[in-house]
């Protein structure tokens, strides 16, 4: 089985990559989406969303990165998978799944889950001008105005050549609304012989199990469940050999978040980098009693050290929940 660290836009960055990744059990990773429209986008762009193609596509750690494109002109497409793969990357994902209104609006994303033909184009052109021995994946939801679509789509993919299929068991209009529909999934998953990868409301090792069981799938891409709980792809692991390890403390998440922001302050101004810290604190509230105390406070912050300060302004009680 494999745990996959989901692409979340504006916060799953290359240092969140790297931050979580040390922490263990992640087995892949996937940048947030390069938007590919007419023009051909510079080496820089793909450095800037994947700068472990510097590293061979791995993280520091050695776990791979995966890049992902989006768009819905298969030609431009092709020739941005080509470019990808030239810089590196050992692995092209397309996104078929984000939500987006701005996005679905210039017809990326999951938008395109209402024509299955041009799914297919599109990963069949990228297949064919990426070599062979690099992946071409897809990730996508299962519909768009409703989960209807989840078959056809996966028949579609695996028809054009895609070696995995990574299916949100949501649709658009659903948005991230609970709960997950994995047994679409399995729909889906039964239907192709294309590995297919489970994502949807894995928060816990518990939902894991139950997502497993449900979808059938193996395989699971976790989100916004590895960014409230950083130990949970490690957590999910050891319960597969039936150990059961101590919860990180808040004390560790703080050493994390410090990590973080200290990679962050060499991309980005502080107002940003306290943006970030600010989104990964709101999950973090859901696993960590401490996150919820300090929220209040931390939330009107917009410089870096007294943010970090608010951090450890709290005793670790984690430890002992």
């Amino acid at each position: 089985m494999r745990i996959i660290l989901a692409p979340m836009e504006g916060l799953v960055d290359a240092p969140i990559r790297e931050t979580l990744t040390k922490v263990g059990g992640i087995d892949r990773c996937v940048t947030e989406f390069i938007r590919v429209t007419q023009g051909m986008l510079p080496p820089r762009i793909f450095y800037k969303y994947a700068p472990e193609l510097h590293n061979r596509s791995l993280t520091r750690v050695g776990v791979p990165v995966a890049v992902q494109l989006l768009g819905s002109d298969p030609a431009m497409m092709a020739r941005h998978g080509e470019q990808a793969a030239s810089l590196g990357a050992t692995q092209v994902d397309i996104n078929f799944g984000c939500p987006a209104k701005t996005v679905n609006k210039h017809k990326g994303g999951c938008v395109l889950m209402r024509e299955p033909e041009l799914m297919a184009e599109i990963v069949a052109a990228v297949r064919q001008a990426v070599p062979a021995d690099i992946p071409v994946t897809a990730k996508m939801r299962l519909g768009y105005d409703d989960r209807s679509m989840g078959v056809a789509c996966a028949q579609a993919l695996e028809a054009a050549g895609a070696g995995e299929i990574v299916i949100h068991a949501r649709s658009k209009v659903d948005g991230y609304k609970p709960p997950a529909y994995w047994e679409e999934i399995a729909r889906a998953r039964e239907a192709v012989s294309t590995p297919v990868i489970a994502n949807g409301e894995i928060w816990t090792v518990a939902d894991y199990w139950r997502c497993r069981e449900v979808s059938g799938c193996d395989d699971v891409m976790i989100g916004r469940g590895l960014i409230a709980r950083p130990d949970l792809a490690r957590a999910i692991k050891a319960s597969q050999c039936g150990e059961e390890i101590p919860p990180m403390t808040w004390h560790e998440v703080v050493a994390l978040m410090e990590e973080y922001a200290a990679a962050l302050q060499t991309r980005l101004e502080d107002r940003y980098v306290t943006g970030r810290i600010k989104q990964w604190l709101n999950y973090l509230r859901q696993g960590f009693s401490e996150a919820e105390q300090i929220w209040p406070n931390a939330r009107k912050i917009r410089e870096v050290a007294p943010m970090l300060a608010c951090l450890s302004s709290v005793e670790s009680h984690q430890a002992a929940a």
